[in-house]
């Protein structure tokens, strides 16, 4: 742990040259200009030890990137399979223990940290041992979970206190049966972590969409390249169906600052701050790009349905179970401190990240081509609308 305990002046240097890469701005004499990042610039007055179970996915760097700027030390627990795809220099801080949350949980025995994130929950069953391991030796719990625990999303103001499905209900077939299980299961979780360290020890973050440099799914970086590219660009939905998403930095920062200040409690974690619509959306990010566009509305969701167009991240058609997905409650999330990047700005942030050494070329081609994708079906998409009159 002592190497991870370096001056941080060393530190800073380190990240601050890594955030330059990535699209952040460098840290100096301990500020940024980018909102969600400069809460995190100026060293806490408190440095936390940190375990991190999961950490070389698309969150943990982030949060690393963070927690590293502001004096803290990391250590990640991994199965040692993946390697981060940003924020890379800033690991030969970071203690890196390996082993398996299904079987192997050696390297977390005998050691104290003053929090775990617990990022890489999965199981039920991974939450509740590793929350017994460490609840004697660990003083937070912060768990990762998800605004899918809401599912199905039948409300128009789901805040935390929403009563949760806590079981998969029976007589549903086996899509519905997918959509349910991921919410049971984190839903579950949340609550065998708060069963282990109590509700004044136990932080429970449940995001929204991600978006942002490092996102692994190439859902939401649709729209970055797909407005980067101009042209006639569908946009699919009414123009005031809400959408809701969310900068993983902005996440990051605030969750480190959650630990910081010991909030305990459960927040949902959603943006923009306010209330925003398809069209609003679409607008905003393209005022990142100098394309020219056209933008063709199909608001028509028979229609959409038959061209097998459900969604398109950060839209989700706003019907049935999925009514209420993007009418989550931010309110408690916000008076915690949570704060918001501009959607240019990370629009900007992402489609350099895109460009970038960090993304192969063979990526880059299938967002365009894929056949299943929507950017190779969007012309025949547009072409049967407009032969629909």
């Amino acid at each position: 742990m002592a190497e991870t305990r370096r001056e941080f002046l060393s530190s800073s240097i380190r990240v601050g040259t890594a955030m330059s890469v990535m699209g952040y701005p460098a840290l100096a004499s301990g500020q940024s200009s980018q909102p969600g990042v400069a809460a995190t610039a100026d060293r806490s007055a408190k440095p936390l030890s940190i375990l991190i179970l999961g950490g070389t996915s698309f969150l943990g760097p982030h949060q690393i990137a963070c927690a590293m700027s502001r004096g803290h030390s990391i250590s990640t627990f991994t199965r040692g399979r993946t390697e981060p795809s940003i924020h890379r220099g800033l690991f030969r801080d970071v203690e890196q223990l390996v082993g398996d949350r299904e079987n192997d949980l050696e390297a977390l025995h005998g050691r104290t940290w003053d929090a775990v994130i617990d990022n890489s929950g999965r199981k039920v069953e991974w939450t509740r041992d590793s929350a017994r391991l460490l609840q004697e030796r660990v003083d937070l719990y912060m768990y990762t979970s998800s605004t899918g625990v809401y599912y199905p999303y039948l409300g128009s103001d789901i805040g935390e206190s929403t009563e949760l499905v806590l079981e998969v209900p029976g007589g549903i077939d086996q899509e519905q049966s997918g959509e349910y299980s991921y919410g049971v299961m984190k839903a579950n979780s949340e609550i065998e972590a708060g069963n282990a360290f109590g509700s004044d020890r136990t932080i429970i973050v449940r995001p929204t969409y991600l978006m942002g440099p490092g996102d692994g799914t190439d859902r939401f970086t649709y729209w970055p390249v797909r407005l980067d590219r101009g042209g006639e660009i569908l946009v699919p939905g009414k123009s005031d169906d809400p959408v809701q998403y969310l900068d993983i930095r902005d996440l990051a920062g605030w969750m480190i600052r959650l630990l910081e200040n010991r909030t305990a409690g459960t927040f949902n974690a959603a943006g923009p701050a306010s209330a925003t619509g398809m069209h609003a959306f679409v607008y905003g990010a393209h005022a990142a790009f100098n394309s020219a566009a056209s933008f063709i509305s199909i608001p028509d969701y028979d229609f959409l349905r038959e061209h097998r167009l459900f969604y398109a991240v950060p839209w989700i058609m706003p019907t049935g179970n999925n009514a209420g997905s993007a009418r989550i409650n931010i309110q408690k999330a916000r008076s915690s401190g949570l704060t918001y990047t501009p959607l240019a700005e990370s629009i900007k942030d992402i489609i350099e990240w895109w460009h970038s050494d960090s993304v192969s070329g063979d990526r880059r081609e299938n967002m365009i081509s894929g056949r299943r994708l929507l950017m190779a079906r969007e012309a025949a998409i547009i072409t049967a609308w407009k032969e629909r009159g």
